[in-house]
């Protein structure tokens, strides 16, 4: 981001305050009509272009490469008195960690639906995740002027797939050729198309079906003329309880229905006093007294978005919740509750830098940001995304937002030795921009690896790690560790003697060896009768059994699942040693391994696979062909999901992320653990060169 000498809108309170999230499916126009929003508002002097890489909320370089959103830009603009924040979401389902961003800082979702592609699947899913949690909805239909577009069917599928409460508030205007002129609102009475007293009559009953206002409904049903400015105060309150969606239009590069998009934006989307504010806690989990969207109230805001400037070093995107945040202020940083993802519980105390208001990559200084409103905070060291800022006398912590485990692992290797150097720096700094990424340094492998939401995900990760940390790195195939055991039993003879002048070296072992239980481990007995081993030295064959276990005998794959019996040997009274028996230990094993033969096992996992009902029987063909074994299913009927339980090889698994969303278009979820081992096909037992 860059210092701008521009003005930021001025502060307002609460009541005009909006902050609205721009969603929907990819190639819909969110940031098109962004750019048209920001135009209109007179903060941008002309709009930008996708297609040219000069829009003000897509600024990366992998941005304008691909001509696509992959992270939330931001936007803060006035318009009739009111601060308007707009967050425009990618829609690639690879970057869901900056769309929930977007949606915890805002107060309303504007689902974004175009007039030719209609509504996906994974905006369903997305609206009922919204539905679940009371986010307040609305529609804005885009690319009204594009060939093939279909405004009419468009409002149709929108209030058949997204469910009841979705009302049209605008129809389209279209002139001899058929091309849309302009739009008409039935908010207004006259309105002259067709089914447009029908669909006028249906809007004004949603509105009045949520209002307190029983004077409307005996106007209403007595046949008084209801005009716009009667109903806009109930139309906020019915889109603010969230069971009512004005359903709107808007072709932005001609202009058409950006006004009357602005007007609904300002008059009926909810400000953040009616969305109210998120729990939060003391940091060691006691309860705090509830938040209100209060200037003078305790300080709780909340980091939901991290970036790196060469120039500002690392900036903050921060909502407040409640109190007012001010430039040089001291706060406290609680970040709790994502361990498991490589972002460690911290309590810490710092002072911020500047409080900015953001425009894109620009930052705009301001004096304060109050309850309710979006700012860029500069110098917060150790925040990361997700974490909570509150006063150092009266910490607070908000819990973090939920958000998918990453299951794409991608393996990485410095490119050369002065990456090695930068490499752990620059990591630590993605991680802490981004809670999707998890990072782990396999011990059973020695791979590092940085695991991903999808493809797309896993692309642009290591582009920020060449652009914007300086680090190149190559990825290499992630190694699965296969492992194995005997595959029978043997009694075998460990001889180590050796004489070279001097103290020599001498230690005969005897075992007995046969395959455990599986996950049982090495064990190891000793049945020595006589003392031909003397018990000094009985640790030290365990412990050469153990590591050579350990190392394995073919390739690098360890040997599991072993039960070892020490029943005779011999000593020498001068040459016997830990060390000799140690090694006498480990070629026992490597004996039995020779006399037994192996079994070569891979791990396998436990997954649990959330999936719409439709795309059930693609997802169990799939595991089919994982070599899955799918052990049951259970069905949401009120979420219309289910979720498919399966045992599936961790081999199969590496690929599952982009398969999964393939077969669900983009719907589908899923999470794993480890099951244990079992034995691998031939096709993958052939040890590695």
């Amino acid at each position: 981001m860059a210092k701008d000498t521009g003005t930021a809108p001025a502060p307002r309170p609460a009541s005009k305050v909006r902050n609205v999230a721009l969603v929907g499916h990819a190639g819909a126009g969110k940031t098109t009509l962004a750019e048209a929003l920001l135009v209109a508002t007179g903060a941008l002097p002309r709009a930008g272009r996708v297609e040219d890489g000069t829009t003000c909320l897509d600024n990366e370089e992998v941005e304008v490469r691909q001509q696509r959103s992959v992270s939330l830009g931001v936007a803060t603009v006035e318009h009739a008195d009111h601060r308007i924040t707009l967050l425009d979401t990618p829609g690639s389902p690879d970057f869901v960690g900056e769309l929930r961003a977007g949606l915890r800082a805002a107060d309303a979702a504007l689902f974004v639906v175009s007039a030719v592609g209609g509504v996906d699947a994974g905006t369903v899913q997305l609206w009922e995740e919204c539905a679940a949690v009371g986010m307040p909805r609305a529609v804005v239909i885009t690319q009204l002027d594009r060939a093939r577009a279909d405004v009419e069917e468009t409002v149709r599928l929108c209030q058949t797939v997204l469910g009841e409460g979705v009302y049209p508030v605008h129809l389209v205007e279209r002139g001899p050729d058929g091309a849309v002129t302009g739009l008409v609102s039935l908010l207004q009475p006259g309105a002259q198309a067709p089914d447009a007293d029908r669909l006028r009559s249906e809007l004004i009953e949603g509105i009045i079906g949520e209002s307190e206002d029983e004077a409307l409904m005996e106007r209403y049903l007595a046949g008084d003329e209801l005009v716009q400015a009667d109903l806009m105060s109930d139309l906020e309150t019915a889109v603010a309880r969230g069971h009512f969606h004005p359903v709107l239009c808007a072709a932005p590069l001609s202009g058409i229905g950006i006004d009357a998009l602005l007007h609904l934006l300002v008059n009926g989307f909810p400000c953040p006093m009616e969305h109210g504010c998120p729990p939060a806690t003391r940091p060691d989990g006691s309860p705090a007294p509830a938040l209100t969207c209060d200037p003078d109230g305790p300080l709780v805001a909340e980091v939901v978005k991290t970036t790196t400037d060469p120039y500002l070093g690392r900036v903050s995107l921060v909502r407040v919740f409640s109190g007012t945040l001010r430039p040089d202020a001291a706060v406290h940083v609680s970040g709790h509750g994502m361990a498991d993802r490589g972002h460690p519980d911290h309590d810490v105390d710092e002072r911020i830098g500047g409080v900015s208001s953001p425009l894109g990559s620009s930052l705009r200084p301001v004096a304060a940001c109050p309850a309710g409103d979006v700012c860029a905070v500069a110098r917060l060291t150790s925040a990361e995304t997700g974490d909570t800022l509150s006063a150092p006398d009266d910490p607070r912590l908000v819990p973090p937002w939920d958000l998918p485990t990453p299951q794409l692992p991608v393996a990485l290797e410095a490119a050369s030795r002065s990456d090695e150097d930068r490499l752990a720096t620059a990591l630590t700094r993605l991680v802490a921009e981004d809670p999707t990424v998890r990072l782990e340094r396999r011990p059973d492998t020695g791979q590092l690896l940085l695991w991903c939401v999808g493809e797309a995900h896993a692309e642009v990760l290591l582009e920020r790690l060449r652009v914007r940390h300086g680090v190149s790195v190559t990825t290499v195939p992630v190694r699965v560790p296969m492992v194995e055991t005997l595959a029978g039993p043997a009694r075998v003879t460990g001889r180590h003697v050796k004489q070279s002048g001097g103290h020599g070296q001498y230690a005969i072992v005897v075992v007995e060896a046969e395959p455990g239980p599986p996950g049982s481990g090495i064990v190891f007995q000793q049945r020595i009768v006589g003392g031909t081993v003397p018990s000094q030295f009985h640790g030290s064959v365990e412990k050469g059994i153990r590591a050579q276990a350990e190392r394995g005998v073919s390739g690098d794959r360890p040997i599991v699942d072993v039960h070892v019996t020490l029943v005779d040997g011999k000593a020498h009274s001068v040459d016997s040693s830990d060390a000799a028996f140690q090694s006498a230990g480990a070629l026992a094993l490597r004996e039995a391994v020779a006399a037994a033969g192996t079994r070569v096992l891979e791990p396998w996992c436990e997954v649990e696979v959330a999936v719409p009902a439709e795309y059930v029987g693609a997802v169990m063909s799939d595991l089919s062909a994982r070599r899955a074994r799918v052990t049951g299913s259970d069905a949401d009927p009120d979420r219309d999901r289910t979720t498919v339980r399966a045992e599936v090889p961790e081999m199969e698994l590496l690929t599952y992320a982009g398969a999964l969303r393939s077969v669900s278009h983009g719907t589908g979820s899923f999470t794993r653990r480890p099951l244990g081992y079992e034995p691998a096909p031939a096709s993958l037992t052939a040890v590695p060169a």
